[in-house]
């Protein structure tokens, strides 16, 4: 039976942080996958250049506990490392750690910090791609702690720890897999697959302070009050559907990993260890306005193709709030199917090529990007 551990933690204090993380390590006993001679790779949530207290980032205290946690068993080889959206470029990588403050955790715990811009391929044995290109600390890694942030996405719905490890696809090639796999099962499905190929992984959950809504990075911050640990991302990721307040069905990657005999289909299969009835105490969270609308597969086959234009008239999609928007060119830069054009100092979205993966929105620096739907699905 898969363990998850879960702490009331309901401040980014250090003490209570650093007493969180130690009560996480002891209920798993995480001490046993700890040695002096192994490569670990901290692996935070840091997706675009945001102060921790935005909460879309994962907190540099968490990140601080548990690098202090692996030192005190011994752990001397500790790298933090990150590829966020946009070019996997050494200048960007350092505004990046300097932002979200991984930088300052490096200084103060003797941690490294990755500026290499080397990726490397591994094999896997997915349903949908077998090969990836990975970010080269992630791949010499024999460990890697993942420190994800709770929050709800415009695309997956749920951003977790399966989520998480597609930080570990360096820069731009994270759109090239979006077109490849444009349809939100197999996009969702590739992700599953990368996480199996990966080396061992312990996950964490920063849920202190979550997003709920049109996350990954345009939501609103919610108090939660919780970390969450286990060696099972996929087990994991059901508990934090049930912290979201949302049916795992409705999630393709907890739903596909239940599928596949990755995860126990529900909670009472899993040993919850700790504060297990602080699960709920926040409340559901507010869905992101991307939800999909596709009633196509309802219909008879020779009836699919007519369906799927009205769907795709009435399904979510971004748009740019032209006011607001400063022309950076950050969107068009992240668009995997190259729609977005930069004109007269504004972006501009060319909706027929347009796939609907939102990866405008979470990249917007200043937020332009909204996600538009029609108002009756909000009923």
């Amino acid at each position: 039976m898969p363990q998850v551990s879960v702490y009331k933690t309901e401040s980014y204090d250090p003490a209570r942080m650093q007493t969180a993380v130690h009560a996480h390590f002891a209920a798993l006993d995480l001490g046993r996958m700890i040695r002096p001679d192994l490569k670990i790779v901290v692996k935070p949530n840091l997706i675009m250049k945001r102060r921790p207290e935005d909460a879309v980032t994962t907190h540099p205290v968490l990140v601080e506990a548990v690098i202090r946690q692996l030192q005190a068993l011994g752990a001397q080889d500790i790298t933090i490392a990150e590829s966020a959206g946009g070019p996997y470029a050494e200048p960007l990588l350092r505004s990046l750690y300097e932002t979200c403050g991984m930088a300052q955790v490096a200084q103060r715990t003797g941690a490294a910090l990755n500026f290499g811009t080397g990726s490397r391929q591994i094999e896997g044995n997915g349903q949908v791609t077998r090969r990836f290109t990975v970010i080269d600390p992630i791949a010499g890694a024999d460990l890697v702690l993942n420190i994800c942030k709770l929050k709800t996405h415009c695309m997956t719905v749920l951003s977790g720890a399966v989520k998480n490890l597609f930080g570990c696809v360096p820069g731009l090639m994270k759109p090239e897999l979006h077109m490849r796999y444009p349809e939100k099962e197999d996009f969702c499905q590739m992700l599953l697959d990368l996480s199996a190929a990966l080396p061992p992984v312990i996950s964490f959950v920063d849920a202190v302070e979550a997003m709920e809504g049109d996350g990954p990075t345009g939501g609103s911050k919610k108090q939660v009050g919780l970390t969450l640990c286990s060696c099972d991302r996929y087990a994991l990721d059901l508990v934090n559907a049930a912290v979201l307040g949302i049916d795992p069905s409705q999630i393709v990657t907890v739903r596909r990993s239940i599928e596949q005999g990755l995860c126990p289909g529900s909670l009472e299969q899993i040993d919850l260890l700790g504060d297990r009835d602080a699960l709920t105490q926040a409340g559901p969270f507010c869905r992101p306005r991307s939800k999909q609308t596709d009633f196509s597969s309802q219909f008879p086959a020779p009836l699919r193709p007519a369906v799927k234009k009205v769907t795709r008239f009435i399904q979510p999609k971004p748009a740019i709030r032209q006011r607001r928007c400063v022309g950076c060119g950050k969107c068009a830069e992240s668009c995997p199917a190259h729609t977005i054009r930069i004109e007269a100092c504004k972006a501009r979205i060319n909706y027929q090529s347009c796939i609907r993966c939102f990866c405008c929105h979470e990249m917007c620096p200043v937020q332009a990007i909204d996600i538009r739907r029609l108002g009756i699905f909000d009923l």
